[in-house]
Formats: structure tokens, sequence, C-alpha cells
């Protein structure tokens, strides 16, 4: 069976309820061998760790910048005191999510926006001085994002991913260029989305992840429309058992066999998270 890796799922979401364990099985079924499970505030650390214990994945533990607006400055020394008492933990992989968000209204007026710029330059030291890669939001907000990355930037560079990138095709070689890889998930399915199949179609093979950001972002075949909520037919949520399905659609657009792509995708998540798929796993 062809083995996928998922770098970005967020397993806890309340849309799986106390079904995360049927979610995560429909995947391995699949061949998702692995789920990379990101924290997105303090509450929610000791969850993603439990589950990726659990189901054999691994976890990052960050602060989302959609959750700054609630969370406290003491936030942060608690997430360097997790990030030092689990940095024996094989599972723990990265930083993350943490980010910046330019596209919700109020992220990008004061305060908000200078807070989340605040977590989200604390939260690069905190990765820095742990020695551990990130996990990237990117919306619309790259460039801040490159700017601060570079700021801070060891002699060794930076590992991560850009999660959900959706960028230029300059932006995503400054990342690229910085260590990241960039992650490619169900927006890359929608026809409509010609910059963004472009990127996946063009970018070197060697830069690409895939992830599902379940429950989020579904691909086309789970979207349901306007139209058809008003008549009553409930969102369906994305799970990890849709990424073989996503791959497909990027190995056709790059032409290649979903075997080479799985496995090219496989070693850049290696790559961008050391620890993701190690043998003691």
């Amino acid at each position: 069976m062809t083995v996928w890796i998922d770098t970005h799922c967020h397993l806890d979401a309340p849309e799986f309820g106390t079904d995360a364990a049927e979610v995560r099985a429909r995947a391995s079924t699949v061949g998702v061998a692995q789920c990379v499970i990101p924290a997105v505030e303090v509450a929610n650390f000791d969850t993603v760790r439990t589950l990726a214990h659990r189901f054999g994945d691994a976890y990052a533990l960050g602060i989302h910048p959609l959750y700054v607006a609630r969370a406290q400055e003491a936030d942060l020394a608690t997430l360097d005191v997790a990030l030092e008492r689990h940095r024996d933990d094989p599972r723990l992989v990265a930083v993350g999510e943490i980010g910046l968000d330019y596209f919700v209204p109020e992220l990008k007026l004061s305060p908000l926006k200078e807070r989340q710029e605040h977590f989200y330059r604390e939260q690069l030291k905190l990765a820095r001085r742990h020695g551990l890669p990130v996990i990237l939001h990117v919306r619309r907000s790259a460039d801040a994002l490159l700017g601060a990355l570079r700021e801070l930037a060891l002699p060794q560079g930076w590992r991560g991913i850009a999660h959900a990138f959706n960028g230029s095709a300059q932006q995503a070689k400054a990342f690229i260029d910085l260590g990241f890889k960039l992650g490619f998930g169900g927006a890359v399915t929608y026809e409509r989305a010609l910059q963004l199949r472009r990127l996946a179609a063009e970018l070197p093979l060697s830069a690409l992840v895939l992830e599902t950001d379940a429950p989020d972002i579904p691909p086309h075949w789970l979207y349901v429309t306007a139209e058809q909520r008003a008549a009553g037919q409930a969102r369906q949520p994305n799970e990890p058992a849709e990424l073989p399905r996503i791959g497909a659609v990027v190995a056709g657009l790059r032409g290649i066999s979903v075997e080479e792509l799985a496995l090219a995708t496989a070693r850049n998540a290696r790559e961008a998270l050391p620890g993701v798929m190690e043998r003691n796993f």
C-alpha cells in the first residue's frame, strides 16, 4: 500500500468529537501512516500530545494567531515549559501552529495586529531556543512571516512547513530558500485555483508536503455549496482519509505517478520535521 503523511490535521477538533479514533482508523485503512497534530492554544497542549501517543502520530505545540486574542502573556512561558518538559518525546516534532493571519479583519487592526505579531516572534524565539522546526499559519501574511524569519534565523537556517501555502511564486521561493517545505491540501483540488495548481505543478518536488488541515479546507468533492446548505445539507468535515485522493490530484498536475509523489512528500515531511515517521514510532 502507498504510504502517506498528513503534515497538518486537527484530530482534536470538536467536529470529530468522540469519533477521532474512527476518523484515524479510516485514514490508516487508505495508507495514511502518520498525522501531525498541531496545537492551537495552551488549553489543547495535553490533548494533541495524548492523541499523538494514542494513534502513533506526531504533534506540535504552539499558539495559533486566531487564538491570541484570548491568550495570556503567561501562555508563552507555559509553552516554553512544555517544550522543555517534552524535549525527549520523539512525537514532539515542531512548534506550531503559529504564524500571522491578515485575512480576518479584526486581526489586521490594533491592538490585535501587534499582539499576533508579538506572539509570532516570541514563538519563533522559543523554536530557536529549543531547536525545533515551526509549522506556520500563512494567510495573506507571507511577507511579514518571511521578514521575521530572516531577522531571527540561526546560521543553520530554519526547518518547517508553510502550512496551506497560497502565495506567489516569489514568496514560495523565499520560503524554500529559508529551509521550508510548502503544504498543499484540499484547496489544490479546485480547478478555479489556477495559481495554486500552477505552483503545485511547477515548484520543485523536493519542496512539497501534503496535508488535509482536517476538519477544514475540504477538497472539492466534499464542498457543500450555499444552495445545498440552504436546502438542509450539512457540511461534511474533511478527514485525513482524503489525503490519498488529494495526492492523486497533485500527482496528476505534475504528470507523475501517485507512488512517486507519496514517496517524495513523505521524505520531504521527514526533512521538514525530523522525527516524523522514525523507526521508533
